[in-house]
């Protein structure tokens, strides 16, 4: 099919949450070197800048790139091996085989972009042969690094960061802020203490503190913040006692590295003696954290539970952690800087470092139990959703079983329940962690059996047909050992499933009619609910009226349990469409399914809606917006990564709609359509499928995403990197009213962050 090119200005960047201040000349340095150039790595000292400058620079080239500018953040990353399915994640490419890199060099063969990866340090070597692997695939790719060590890549271009400006001689107070280290404290002062300016009476102290912090931009910020109880010269003071300490301790310790650590060393020594030991203890996350796993994990050995909330209160006024907004379905959530949280774990020592992640291992194998217990319950919505944010802290709690000798059989008791998490959303990784641990450990236990299981329910998606019938035989032989109802009923369940995509779906029926029986008997009530979801998809591929009864009884069984409910109403839908003829009905019902799905980033679900959505359209009007809606399924299927569009039961209604839609629009027409929508972000597919009235002719354009237009007023100043008091004073509001509507946002668009708003925005203009 023709390939067509997306918008300009496609691509997922985070928003810039405080005020950029100088750099002219390192942003004009960096534009010209990677536009003469294919890699560019921005290299320095920890604090220094890298992040905040490349932001600011791919923000202002982004209509550069007509298939965008990917941002990927790597910091938390500690797994080589997940390099690749990282950056296919970001650039929302799931649909990867057991090569990603193989498989993200096929797919930017022909794209223009930009690719950002940010802290390359800690996987160094990984990055140098993926990016030489990319860059040698994809002619027109540029690829922009950050990173406290260069790449070694042939061709890279380095541009060093240096601090930011200051003084070198007496300045006059209206002139002082024309040095970048002067103006950026200036601004982060007045941020804690609004009353602050730069005057004859200060001046020189400001000037000497930019001076003894050598315009590191870190050190700059965390020295600011005191300012909120400290005069200049009580933070000078202190100051010079951790610099006097620095060069006893280290005195060949470059200038620059002095002074990042003497601010932070500085803002560890005020702090008290348990904030000191919380924020150590706080570095074993991974990506973050929230109150719950900070009680549970870092409590103990002099700190009480019922102090960490106080402790953490702490460590937010000093900036030493920075506080994200919380939603509907989320609670406050915490992250620190990954230079801060470096400083932490250097603190913690080996000995202390084996303890707590330990402890945080185990903190997240309770996790996992709970999820498996609670997931099919009203709660649903909220589990996927802080699955989703505790998943870096689950890498990190399986990259730690993994690694450390003997202990692989708890990293099958974290990824094999989590399995339906997996799916939703990262099924090659939740794949990878499962063939890993268990290759690991291989000892038969009734934990290994489980994840068998688990493991054979990702195979399936993930087209590995041959690992999932040798999986599902030893699972077999483990079911009858351990004499396991919920194992028999859960392997009826998956032979049924493989059976559907064979195409075999009497047989099909049998299996899972007799799972069906199982799961009742023992009151499961997800396996029940699984297993009438698939025997209404089989039904219905077979012409079978008993389809309609086994939707609705799904329906029934999953009450308030919104991912259930999503799928549920596609059983309903699809019934409606084909045996009833009701296009209408069957659209709402899969509208609905997509808005439920939609806040838990459920995107093999969305996949099947959005192709069930094209068959209702192909029959009802094989018009170009239908042949969109094909183009687009087939986007939000590669966003997935599950491979069920190409079993038979589904490809051969695609083909149907496929084929009815190109004889009512020519070849050319359906081509040219066709070929635009698959070129779709996933945004722009889910954008499509709603009906987004920009699709819509005739229709007066509103805000999209279910977004009141106030909300949406709202959305872009969150896109300009506005914080919540700047849009309070931007549209003379409260500043809680301003926190409200970014709450409602978050919740609504289904994100966890104003960055992901960010780039919803973006995507909404160039659409």
């Amino acid at each position: 099919m023709a390939d067509v090119k997306p918008t300009a200005g496609r691509g997922k960047l985070p928003a810039e949450l405080t005020s950029f201040v100088g750099r002219r000349r390192e942003l004009a340095d960096a534009r010209r070197l990677l536009s003469s150039s294919r890699l560019l790595t921005l290299t320095g000292v920890g604090g220094v800048g890298k992040t905040r400058l490349a932001l600011r620079m791919t923000a202002e080239l982004r209509r550069t790139f007509p298939d965008g500018v990917w941002f990927v953040e790597l910091a938390a990353l500690r797994d080589p091996g997940l390099l690749a399915h990282t950056l296919a994640n970001a650039l929302e490419l799931r649909d990867v085989s057991a090569e990603p890199a193989a498989d993200l060099a096929d797919y930017l063969e022909d794209k223009q972009l930009l690719l950002v990866l940010d802290n390359c340090e800690q996987i160094t070597e990984a990055c140098a042969v993926l990016v030489s692997k990319l860059l040698a695939a994809a002619p027109q790719l540029r690829i922009l690094a950050t990173s406290r060590h260069v790449l070694g890549v042939e061709g890279e271009q380095i541009l060093p960061v240096p601090p930011l400006s200051v003084p070198t001689e007496e300045v006059a107070a209206g002139d002082a802020t024309h040095y970048e280290s002067v103006a950026l404290f200036a601004d982060r002062a007045r941020a804690v203490s609004p009353e602050f300016g730069i005057d004859d009476a200060n001046r020189a102290q400001v000037i000497e503190l930019c001076r003894r912090l050598d315009g590191i931009p870190l050190a700059i910020e965390l020295a600011a913040v005191w300012m909120r109880t400290l005069s200049l010269s009580q933070i000078l003071d202190r100051l010079e006692d951790r610099f006097r300490l620095l060069t006893k301790g280290k005195p060949t310790a470059p200038a620059r590295q002095q002074g990042i650590d003497a601010a932070i060393g500085w803002s560890y020594d005020l702090c008290s003696l348990a904030e000191q030991v919380m924020w150590a203890r706080l570095s074993v996350f991974a990506g973050g954290f929230d109150l719950e796993g900070a009680e549970a994990v870092c409590s103990g050995g002099g700190i009480e539970p019922d102090a960490v909330l106080d402790l953490i209160a702490g460590l937010l006024s000093k900036s030493i952690i920075v506080r994200t907004a919380a939603t509907d379905h989320t609670s406050a959530w915490y992250t620190m800087l990954e230079t801060i949280r470096q400083y932490g774990a250097a603190r913690l020592g080996e000995a202390g470092t084996a303890v707590l992640r330990t402890r945080h291992r185990d903190y997240y194998r309770e996790l996992a139990a709970r999820w498996e217990e609670d997931c099919f319950s009203p709660r649903q919505a909220d589990w996927f959703i802080r699955m989703r944010t505790e998943h870096g802290n689950l890498r990190a709690a399986l990259d730690f079983c993994l690694e450390q000798p003997g202990e692989a059989a708890k990293a099958l008791e974290i990824a094999g329940p989590i399995w339906n998490f997996w799916f939703a959303g990262f099924l090659r990784e939740g794949h990878r962690y499962l063939v890993r641990a268990l290759a690991l450990a291989p000892e038969q236990t009734h934990s290994r059996a489980m994840a068998l299981w688990s493991g054979c329910y990702l195979a399936l998606f993930a087209g590995e047909t041959e690992q999932l019938y040798r999986m599902l035989a030893e699972c077999d032989t483990l079911a009858e050992r351990f004499d396991d109802d919920l194992l028999r009923a859960r392997i009826a369940e998956i032979s049924g499933h493989a059976l559907i995509y064979a195409g075999d779906l009497a047989a099909a029926i049998v299996r899972l009619e007799d799972g069906l029986a199982r799961f009742r008997a023992i009151g499961d009530g997800l396996g029940e609910f699984d297993t009438l979801i698939l025997l209404a998809a089989a039904t219905f591929f077979l012409g079978d009226p008993r389809a309609d009864r086994f939707s609705a009884e799904a329906l029934d069984v999953a009450d308030d349990a919104a991912s259930s409910k999503g799928y549920a109403l596609w059983g309903i839908a699809i019934v409606q469409w084909r045996d009833q003829g009701r296009n209408e009905e069957a659209a709402r019902s899969l509208r609905e399914a997509i808005r439920l799905w939609l806040p838990l980033n459920e995107r093999t679900g969305i996949g099947f809606a959005v192709q069930a959505l094209s068959w209702c359209a192909s029959s009802s009007a094989p018009n170009e917006h239908a042949a969109k809606l094909l183009g687009a399924s087939r986007a939000v299927w590669r966003s997935s990564g599950a491979h069920v569009n190409q079993t038979t039961p589904y490809s051969q209604f695609d083909n149907q709609s496929i084929e009815r839609v190109r004889q009512a629009l020519g070849p050319a027409t359906y081509e040219k359509a066709y070929a635009e929508a698959a070129a779709y972000s996933f945004e722009q597919a889910v954008a499509l499928a709603l009906g987004s009235e920009e699709e819509r002719p005739g229709v007066k354009a509103r805000p999209a995403g279910g977004l009141t237009r106030r909300e949406y007023e709202i959305a872009e100043l969150l896109a300009e990197g506005l914080s919540n008091r700047e849009i309070a004073a931007r549209l003379v509001i409260a500043q809680r009213t301003a926190e409200t509507h970014v709450e409602h946002i978050l919740s609504k668009l289904g994100f966890s962050s104003r960055a992901q708003v960010a780039s919803w925005v973006t995507e909404q203009r160039s659409t």
